[in-house]
């Protein structure tokens, strides 16, 4: 009978130091799979600060507000992701749809209103794209920081 108790504990404190469910677990799962998906998602998790600006855990579930700043700045971007519970590490990262973006521009269909205007967004002469902004994101002035 004491021989089961002393399991039963040693096993729960084995249990608890694998605890992941905190922001630092969650920012290393988010870091990996950026690296894992530079590619398709334009984003190098090098040249950027990933900051988890909010989580919430849900049994193997954790739902996380993620931050994307250019390394030394405040300038960058926020997306929600889901992540699962894969043994030890949270994995299976998923980006959630965005319900409402400051910056957010319809697919690409022209309004009526919108013929012949200028873009929101034009690009400058002089200007250069930071590393670490996804492909397609309008040049910063030269010297923004």
């Amino acid at each position: 009978m004491w021989g089961a108790l002393l399991l039963a504990i040693l096993g729960t404190a084995a249990c608890s130091s694998s605890d992941i469910n905190n922001k630092d677990a969650v920012r290393s799962a988010m870091v990996e799979y950026l690296n894992a998906n530079k590619a398709s998602t334009g984003l190098d998790p090098s040249a950027m600060d990933v900051k988890i600006d909010a989580v919430t855990f849900d049994r193997d579930t954790a739902h996380a507000a993620v931050a994307f700043l250019i390394k030394g700045s405040d300038q960058g971007m926020h997306m929600n992701y889901t992540l699962t519970r894969q043994g030890d590490k949270w994995g299976n990262v998923q980006k959630q749809n965005q319900t409402a973006a400051p910056h957010e521009i319809d697919s690409g269909a022209e309004q009526p209103a919108d013929k012949g205007k200028e873009p929101l967004l034009p690009v400058v002469p002089g200007t250069s794209t930071p590393p670490g902004l996804p492909a397609g994101h309008p040049p910063l002035p030269t010297g923004t920081k």
